[in-house]
């Protein structure tokens, strides 16, 4: 059974659709592996900061159901299907791995090219899956984020007061 790795990241109204987010994504996928809550600062425009994490899940569902499982949970959470990339989101759910699979499909991309590029989601999915190796570098998530350049990252790990209360 294939495990597979989503990007949660929220600006808008946060504090209610990340723990809201997991919810849904607990309901569909079962256990999930969650790592801690970063906040980062907005990528490609200016807004309010993120909350940003990762989630691991084991399914046997077909990839394409899995991603169109996630756009529906987005929707649910009052995501415009018609949103820019680089703006405000009540929710955004990326499915960044799932098992070794390397797909170039549309605009599904697995893995994503955001683990190598952007720490809100690197230093995450290395705190819950840092061993693992990336499917086409075969370099580990924990080898990747130390050789990341920190040199002007902009998050920090957060306690949210929901999150506190569980």
């Amino acid at each position: 059974m294939p495990t597979g790795y989503i990007s949660i990241g929220s600006n808008i109204d946060k504090d209610r659709n990340i723990p809201a987010s997991l919810k849904a994504l607990a309901a569909h996928f079962g256990k999930l592996a969650v790592s801690s809550i970063y906040e980062s600062e907005p990528v490609g425009f200016t807004g309010d900061v993120f909350y940003n994490l990762v989630v691991g899940f084991e399914s046997d569902l077909d990839v394409k159901e899995v991603a169109k499982q996630l756009r529906q949970i987005e929707l649910d959470h009052g995501r415009s299907r018609d949103s820019k990339k680089f703006s405000a989101r009540t929710l955004d759910l990326d499915l960044i791995l799932y098992g070794d699979f390397v797909i170039q499909d549309g605009r599904l991309q697995i893995p994503r090219d955001e683990i190598e590029r952007y720490a809100f989601v690197l230093e995450p999915l290395a705190e819950i899956a840092g061993a693992l190796r990336h499917p086409v570098t075969q370099a580990s998530y924990a080898e990747l984020w130390a050789k990341f350049d920190k040199s002007d990252l902009r998050q920090k790990r957060v306690m949210p007061d929901w999150l506190s209360a569980e």
